[in-house]
C-alpha cells in the first residue's frame, strides 16, 4: 500500500492509501462495476489528533466565545423550566439532525410515533434518534468508545438491528454515481473513509482528544464531530450519532446543564455549507467546521428562544381558556404536560398526573377537549386512541420551518 499525506500544516490533512477492490462479482452487476473488480481505490488515512493543538483566527475565536456564551445563557434561561422544555428541545434537535439526513416528518407524526410506537418510517427513525440523543446526554460523563456504540445501538436497533452498536467491518463511501443495481464501487466516490481495520484505532485516538480539558469546548466539539464523520465508523447512522456526540460533549464540558442546544437546527439552515466545512476539515482546515458549528449554535439558540416564546404564548392562551378551573386541578396540570408531550394516550395522561390505573383521567381529558386544547384521534388500524394539542404542534412545525425545512410533511 502506498500512503500520501500532508504534514506541513498545523492541522494536517488526511492522507490516502491504495486499496484493492476485492468485491465479488454478482448477477446483474453493471459492466462498469465489473470492470473495477481488483482495481485499487483510495481510502483515507487519518492523522492522529489526540495531542494536536487548535489555532484559529481572531474572528473564529470570537465566534466560538460568543456562541459558547449564548449557549450557556440559553441553557440557564430555559433550564429554569426544565420539566417543560428539556423534552421539547431534545425532540426538536433530534428532528433537525434527522432532517439533515433527509428524514422528515411533521411534529404530529413524530409525537404520535413516540406515543404509539408506530408511524411512518421516517417518524419512527426520528423517534429512535430522540432516544439516541437522550442516551448521548445520559452518557456525557462517561464518553468513551462503548458510549458511542451505545448511542448507535439505540439509534439503529429499531430499523437495522444487524448493524446496531457494532463498528463496520467493510468499506463504506460517500457519494458517487447512482446505480440501478447494487451500491456501486468506491472508485468514483466523493469521499472514501478509512478501511475497517483502521476504525477502532481512530476512535480510540478521537476519544483521547475528547477527554482533553485544555481546548475551547465548543471548538473541541466541532473538531471531534468532524473527525468522527471522517472516520465514518458505522455502515449507517454516522451523521446522527456524530451530532448527538456534539450534545454529549457540550454537556460534559459544562456548556449545558439542563437542555440540548439546537445546533442541528442551525446547521439545517445551510446544509451545503456544513458539508463543505467537513470537506475543508479533511483537507487540513479545521476553522471552517468550527466557525460553522459556532454560527449554527447562535442560529439555533435564536430559533430555540422563538420556540420558547411561542410555547409561552400557547400556555397564556390556555390559561384564559381554562378560566374558572382551579389552578391545582388535574386539567390544568395535564395542560402543562402537553407542552412536553403534545400527543398523549391515557398512559401518558396518567404519567403526567401521577395517577393510578384505577383513577378516572378521562374527565380531565374531556375538559381540555371541551376548551379546544385537545383534539381526539382514533387510529382504527392499531386501535390506538390518542389526543393531540394542535397549538403546540403548530409551534413545533413553525420551529422546523425556521430551521430550514424545505417542504411540509403531510399530517
Amino acid at each position: 500500500m502506498s500512503v500520501t499525506s500532508n504534514d506541513d500544516k498545523t492541522w494536517p490533512a488526511i492522507g490516502y492509501e491504495s486499496v484493492p477492490w476485492d468485491a465479488h462479482p454478482a448477477t446483474g452487476m453493471p459492466r462498469q462495476d465489473l470492470a473495477m473488480l481488483g482495481r485499487p481505490y483510495r481510502a483515507a488515512v487519518l492523522p492522529q489528533i489526540a495531542k494536536l493543538g487548535l489555532r484559529f483566527s481572531g474572528q473564529v475565536a470570537a465566534e466560538v466565545e460568543e456562541a459558547a456564551a449564548e449557549a450557556r445563557v440559553f441553557d440557564a434561561e430555559v433550564g429554569r423550566e426544565i420539566a417543560t422544555f428539556a423534552a421539547v428541545l431534545l425532540r426538536t434537535e433530534s428532528a433537525a439532525s434527522s432532517q439533515i439526513e433527509q428524514l422528515s416528518a411533521s411534529a404530529r407524526k413524530i409525537a404520535e410515533a413516540e406515543v404509539t410506537g408506530a408511524g411512518t418510517p421516517h417518524a419512527e427513525m426520528i423517534v429512535a434518534n430522540v432516544r439516541a440523543m437522550r442516551a448521548a446526554l445520559e452518557l456525557a460523563d462517561h464518553l468513551n468508545a462503548d458510549a458511542i456504540l451505545a448511542m448507535h445501538d439505540t439509534l439503529m436497533r429499531p430499523s437495522e438491528p444487524e448493524i446496531a452498536g457494532r463498528w463496520r467491518d467493510d468499506q463504506v463511501w460517500i457519494g458517487g454515481r447512482a446505480r440501478a443495481f447494487g451500491p456501486g464501487t468506491p472508485h468514483d466516490a466523493d469521499f472514501v473513509p478509512p478501511v475497517a481495520a483502521r476504525v477502532e484505532p481512530a476512535i480510540d485516538d478521537l476519544m483521547a482528544f475528547i477527554a482533553r480539558n485544555d481546548l475551547p469546548a465548543l471548538a473541541q466539539a466541532a473538531v471531534a464531530h468532524a473527525q468522527f464523520e471522517t472516520i465514518h465508523p458505522f455502515p449507517d447512522g454516522n451523521g446522527r450519532v456524530g451530532r448527538a456526540l456534539v450534545q454529549a460533549m457540550l454537556r460534559a464540558k459544562g456548556i449545558t446543564r439542563s437542555v440540548s442546544i439546537p445546533v442541528s437546527a442551525g446547521l439545517l439552515t445551510d446544509t451545503g455549507g456544513y458539508f463543505r466545512a467537513l470537506t475543508a476539515f479533511r483537507e487540513g482546515d479545521p476553522e471552517k467546521i468550527v466557525s460553522t458549528v459556532a454560527r449554527a449554535t447562535l442560529l439555533g439558540v435564536a430559533n430555540g428562544r422563538d420556540l420558547v416564546t411561542d410555547l409561552d404564548a400557547v400556555r397564556a392562551d390556555w390559561n384564559e381558556r381554562l378560566a374558572g378551573i382551579r389552578s391545582d386541578s388535574g386539567a390544568r396540570r395535564l395542560a402543562d404536560g402537553l407542552l412536553r408531550y403534545p400527543v398523549v394516550s391515557v398512559k401518558e395522561v396518567r404519567d403526567v398526573l401521577s395517577a393510578s390505573p384505577r383513577q378516572n383521567v378521562h374527565r380531565h381529558i374531556e375538559t381540555l377537549v371541551d376548551r379546544g386544547i385537545l383534539k381526539h384521534h382514533q387510529d382504527y388500524k392499531t386501535r390506538n386512541q390518542t389526543w393531540r394539542a394542535p397549538d403546540v404542534l403548530a409551534a413545533l412545525d413553525r420551529y422546523a420551518e425556521r430551521a430550514g425545512r424545505r417542504r411540509h410533511a403531510r399530517n
